[in-house]
């Protein structure tokens, strides 16, 4: 009995812990999921204001933004594009790794135009333009380099395989219409043959094995004795 009580008694625990333990897991899940959420919008709303900025403000302050949507834009495909072949080519593994660190270099110059946007010495900031649109154009050159070698890449695979695949169709459409050859061949096969024109005309039937004939008798042949009656 005593037995009996301790399994129940494991089960019992083993229960509530798979239970916490599938709890947990739901739970950071819908954490993970709700993160993924918020900072989509949050990039979503920061889109939005960038393109108002960038087409109200005039001046240096609205190419500051301008240049902040164009490096957002730029990495933000690259990142989605790499991410998305990567999972299906290992190849653009290594691909990956350089974005990682061209996006380093994107973080610190987005943060530094992020911080200039609320300068208020305009000449100041007039002044940095030039260097801040250099290395804008650069990060998205490298960034859109990556993007479309990535997209020719799956394409040239997708040509390729479309390629086979016409190939493949069209011997098993060749194999499907194979029925009219064969109807060809079966009504040559049932047609009668014509008598050929120069066959000689078929004689008596000759019989297997010649009767014999009369024996001849040859001159130095004795002539049979006659038997004896006596």
């Amino acid at each position: 009995m005593e037995a009996v009580i301790a399994v129940l008694a494991l089960l019992f625990v083993l229960f509530v812990v798979l239970g916490a333990y599938a709890t947990v897991k739901v739970v950071g899940a819908a954490k993970r999921s709700a993160d993924r959420h918020i900072t989509q919008a949050r990039r979503t709303v920061e889109d939005h204001t960038l393109k108002v900025k960038s087409f109200a403000q005039s001046g240096p302050a609205g190419e500051v933004a301008r240049l902040r949507l164009t490096l957002r834009t730029s990495m933000r495909a690259t990142q989605d594009a790499l991410e998305a072949g990567a999972a299906e080519d290992q190849s653009l593994k290594e691909s990956l790794a350089l974005f990682e660190r061209l996006s380093a270099h994107g973080h610190e110059l987005e943060g530094e135009l992020r911080r200039l946007e609320s300068e208020p010495d305009r000449g100041a900031l007039g002044k940095r333009l030039p260097e801040l649109r250099e290395r804008t154009n650069r990060i998205t050159r490298s960034a859109d380099s990556l993007r479309w070698a990535a997209r020719d890449r799956a394409r040239h695979f997708a040509d390729d395989d479309l390629d086979s695949l016409s190939t493949q169709i069209d011997m098993e459409t060749g194999a499907l219409r194979h029925w009219t050859t064969t109807e060809q061949q079966s009504a040559s096969a049932s047609r009668p043959a014509a008598p050929a024109e120069d066959a000689p005309a078929a004689g008596p039937a000759r019989p297997a094995i010649t009767p014999p004939g009369p024996r001849l008798a040859y001159p130095w042949q004795k002539k049979p004795r006659p038997e004896s009656t006596t």
